[in-house]
């Protein structure tokens, strides 16, 4: 009976290790699974999107105007969208984990519109705007809701900015449907981009301007987004000649925006998705960045790589790189890459390759081209190093549109 009892209880070990180690199997087939799709989503992020319809983009504007006409939202489009019929719908051109981009045209000109959020429900004001107009609610003072104002853009981008600058933001004079306009505003103070955007207008020729609202939707102005599918990653016409220039006109219009974006502001601005579907180009080729949902300033950028970690890989955010402090776990704050390195790496490389070459451009200079952008576009190079072969880029560009025009003579 000892026996048999011992027998049982080795017998109902080894049973239970048998279980522990299907348990221990399966979840590490699991965590393996949760990590391919972890990457998956990040590599792709497309791939849970929604499928863009026209039908169901037409029923969110339609529920944007029953909105409207009930008082809960405002917003200087909307009369045109909602009654004169001067904002049309064309087409769905995205919708992706909640985003939605529609084209529309308006009053002739083709527009984007664009919302962080499906539903204007999805974004919540702040509980004193939510209050009685009897207990202060839209009544408050312009100053207390400029402070509440700056919170979110604090939030949003991370800068502390002054109420006086504001003004791009502000939704103007009080009137009959105040309580609509500040809920409309605080849905659009919570979309980064919208914010973004209405930070730099009027003082980037490389970012959209805002051109209105409705609710929490926005219009921008439309332009024809780049793609790798494209031999120039833009569309262009014309000889190859021709579009040896214009790749040479747009290479200078990225250095200029590289510049701008890097020195011209409080804060530099990161960006951190450089593809070409994430530009687009005006007709005397100026670039212009039309998706910077991934685009942060200074405090912000910080505040998003300082993170834990136990390797260099744990710190690289897209594009942006950050390096490991392993004494304490922790990225650094500081961003080790710049935007021109990727711009080099995900643009430059492509167009200055021996395939773009032009027949007009002397060997020598399309070989000093290439060479630039292989310095420019190295992992590991020193920041300080950057200005150097910021020049040299510079420099060679407006060397090679010089002998492309006087090729054309």
């Amino acid at each position: 009976m000892a026996r048999t009892a011992g027998a049982r209880g080795r017998l109902g070990g080894c049973r239970r290790r048998w279980r522990c180690g299907r348990g221990a199997l399966i979840a590490a087939w699991t965590a393996g699974w949760v990590v391919a799709a972890a990457l998956l989503l990040r590599a792709h992020p497309g791939v849970l999107s929604e499928r863009c319809t026209d039908e169901k983009s037409r029923r969110i504007l339609a529920s944007l105007c029953r909105d409207y006409r009930g008082g809960a939202l405002a917003g200087d489009l909307c009369e045109d969208l909602c009654v004169a019929g001067q904002l049309l719908y064309r087409r769905c051109l995205h919708y992706d984990r909640g985003k939605k981009v529609l084209q529309a045209d308006w009053r002739g000109r083709p527009v984007i519109l664009k919302s962080k959020e499906e539903a204007f429900s999805s974004f919540r004001p702040p509980g004193l705007l939510e209050e009685p107009a009897e207990a202060g609610g839209p009544g408050l003072p312009e100053a207390d809701l400029l402070l509440l104002l700056a919170g979110e853009v604090k939030s949003a981008l991370g800068l502390e900015l002054a109420a006086g600058s504001l003004g791009p933001l502000w939704p103007g004079r009080r009137g009959a449907r105040w309580r609509g306009q500040l809920a409309s505003l605080w849905s659009l103070a919570q979309q980064e981009e919208f914010v973004l955007l209405s930070v730099l207008r009027g003082l980037s020729p490389h970012a959209l301007p805002v051109l209105g609202s409705c609710g929490h939707f926005y219009a921008v102005e439309y332009l024809a987004a780049g793609s790798p599918h494209h031999r120039a990653l833009f569309p262009l016409d014309g000889a190859p000649r021709r579009q040896a220039q214009a790749v040479g006109d747009m290479a200078l219009s990225f250095l200029d925006l590289v510049r701008h974006f890097d020195n011209d502001f409080s804060h530099r601005l990161h960006l951190c998705d450089v593809k070409p579907e994430n530009f687009a180009i005006r007709r005397d080729f100026t670039v212009v960045a039309i998706d910077v949902d991934m685009a942060f300033f200074e405090p912000k950028m910080r505040e998003i790589l300082e993170q834990n970690c136990t390797g260099d890989e744990d710190c690289n955010f897209f594009d942006c790189f950050s390096k490991c402090d392993l004494r304490v776990n922790k990225c650094g704050a500081q961003r080790v890459n710049s935007n021109l390195q990727v711009v080099c790496d995900k643009i430059f490389r492509h167009w200055f390759s021996s395939t773009l070459g032009s027949p007009a451009l002397s060997p020598q200079l399309q070989r000093q081209l290439r060479a630039a952008v292989q310095e420019c576009a190295a992992p590991g190079r020193p920041q300080g190093a950057a200005p150097a072969v910021f020049w040299k880029l510079q420099r060679l560009l407006r060397a090679a549109l010089r002998e492309l025009r006087e090729a054309d003579k």
